[in-house]
């Protein structure tokens, strides 16, 4: 039971140090992300939405390639990259209606 709790507290922490490190690589002045996601993988925004404590989110897709990604930008003007994907496609269902 010790060794096996032991294992799990040690994979934690590298999970939690791996974490702190993916987070240092992938965030970035805004401009610089938008530049990268624009030249890089043809993204451009697709859509937008408010997060907590006036964080933005950010929806960037390729047509043409079906690249995607997911951003996030502080107040501070800094943007984090939070999930990226293929298979891109646009939706266009209507609402349900209110009931």
């Amino acid at each position: 039971m010790q060794k096996t709790l032991y294992k799990m507290t040690m994979g934690l922490g590298i999970l939690v140090l791996a974490a702190q490190q993916v987070h240092a690589r992938t965030c970035a002045p805004r401009d610089e992300v938008i530049k990268r996601l624009t030249e890089t993988f043809g993204e451009t925004r697709q859509g937008i939405g408010i997060a907590r404590q006036g964080a933005v989110m950010e929806l960037f897709a390729s047509d043409q390639s079906g690249s995607w990604t997911i951003t996030v930008t502080l107040p501070d003007g800094i943007t984090c990259l939070v999930v990226s994907g293929q298979a891109y496609e646009t939706m266009a269902e209507a609402l349900p209606p209110n009931v």
